[in-house]
């Protein structure tokens, strides 16, 4: 059976998402971040050397980030499900948005979660106005201009098809869930992007997303 190795407030909600939209049956493994630091605990190293979630084993077989966990379960469970055809056009597209999801749109918004928490840190007191002075011109002059860039391109595309790989639903939907959630909680993503704001609200209706919910706990974006 799958073991999903799940980290509260974490990416590998998007694995209990994608195995009840798959109904394949699988375990919970649950880990707790330290409510100081908020990191790992280090018992996730002994399933994978980095100690970082999400990770899955299935079977003698342990498999690392959502993306290559995402793309496995389709592959060996799907059955032709939430991935479009290799060859077409939408293949491609599914392909593209797998990796563009941490590849490209969840740098900018790490870089902003660490700057907005570095002008919360705790600090002398004359540190703490010329560590705020850095954070902001970084995030002013560069973090939040990129951003705005990488949702004004997705609010586009989606006027070409209702989901991202094309017209339905596929892995690829479960995989972009992550950072724009992460955008809509932390980075300014709003009603002023009806499209995205329309697909958030899609997505958060399907009932394999409740599900998933239900069975990994309560679901927050930290930051």
């Amino acid at each position: 059976m799958i073991v999903v190795h799940h980290l509260n407030h974490s990416r590998s909600q998007r694995v209990l998402w994608l195995l009840e939209e798959l109904g394949v049956p699988y375990r919970i493994e649950r880990y707790e971040r330290d409510p100081k630091t908020m990191l790992a605990p280090p018992a996730l190293q002994k399933v994978h050397p980095l100690g970082k979630s999400p990770v899955i084993t299935d079977g003698k077989l342990t498999v690392a980030e959502s993306g290559a966990i995402l793309e496995y379960l389709v592959e060996r469970y799907g059955e032709g499900r939430f991935v479009p055809p290799v060859g077409t056009p939408e293949h491609l597209r599914y392909r593209y948005w797998m990796h563009y999801a941490e590849g490209s749109l969840m740098s900018p918004l790490l870089m902003k979660l660490v700057f907005d928490q570095v002008e919360k840190a705790p600090m002398p007191f004359f540190a703490k106005p010329i560590a705020k002075a850095i954070a902001a011109k970084v995030k002013g002059a560069f973090v939040s201009p990129n951003i705005e860039r990488h949702l004004d391109y997705l609010e586009g595309e989606l006027q070409h098809a209702d989901w991202f790989a094309g017209r339905d639903f596929s892995a690829a939907d479960v995989q972009m869930s992550f950072p724009l959630e992460a955008a809509a909680a932390r980075a300014g993503l709003n009603n002023s992007r009806p499209r995205l704001m329309d697909w958030l609200q899609r997505i958060h209706a399907r009932p394999a997303y409740h599900r998933a919910l239900e069975q990994g706990g309560p679901f927050e974006i930290l930051g």
